[in-house]
């Protein structure tokens, strides 16, 4: 029905790693192919295909670690157990701005009011790099139209309310609200995104 909100993530390396940009860690990346861990959480997770997607781009191997939730993934970055990841913007931006953590750029297609001053990773070279999480509401296909039509309208009056949008960007997610025929469109150019990637690498899900 509509495409709810989307929450930009941030590909971020620890403090101990030799980059601070994207052409940086692209060279580290390169001069050191299967050296460096990612934290992940879990197959299939969009932290998990961004990553390798920066790998297939990158030409170069990274080993995945995967991680039962965001705050322990987090944690395996800021320690050093692992070098890297691209995670929900929420769960690192905070650790980024107290210089626990470096933020190397934002992994939406255009820059966000949500991060002021932050680089896309496709500004800095990475060509057409998208890499959100999004939510989105769905009916079962027999919903009659006008019903459809319905609870699109009210679903979009709900994110368009000052206090509830006010409330989504303090964590860091975008309200979007738009059309049943935008959205299906945006899920389709989703799997054209991520589905030959998964064919590819032969991802499974857990």
């Amino acid at each position: 029905m509509t495409l709810a909100v989307n929450q930009p993530c941030v590909l971020v390396v620890g403090n101990g790693f030799p980059a601070a940009t994207w052409r940086e860690l692209l060279e580290a990346l390169k001069r050191n192919p299967g050296k460096f861990n990612y934290a992940s959480l879990g197959n299939g997770t969009n932290s998990h295909l961004s990553m390798e997607l920066i790998a297939n781009r990158s030409g170069t191997p990274i080993v995945q670690v995967p991680y039962p939730g965001s705050g322990q993934a987090v944690a395996a970055i800021v320690a050093g157990d692992v070098q890297m990841g691209c995670m929900p913007a929420i769960s690192v931006m905070p650790l980024a701005k107290a210089g626990r953590l470096k933020a190397i750029g934002v992994a939406s297609r255009v820059r966000t009011s949500l991060l002021p001053g932050m680089p896309t990773l496709a500004e800095q070279g990475l060509a057409g790099f998208e890499a959100n999480s999004w939510i989105g509401v769905v009916a079962p296909a027999a919903t009659p139209a006008p019903i459809l039509a319905r609870l699109n309208s009210e679903i979009v009056a709900i994110l368009r309310q000052p206090d509830v949008a006010e409330a989504l960007r303090a964590q860091l997610m975008e309200p979007v609200g738009n059309t049943p025929e935008q959205f299906t469109a945006y899920m389709k150019e989703e799997l054209g995104r991520w589905g030959p990637l998964i064919r590819q690498n032969r991802i499974t899900l857990d």
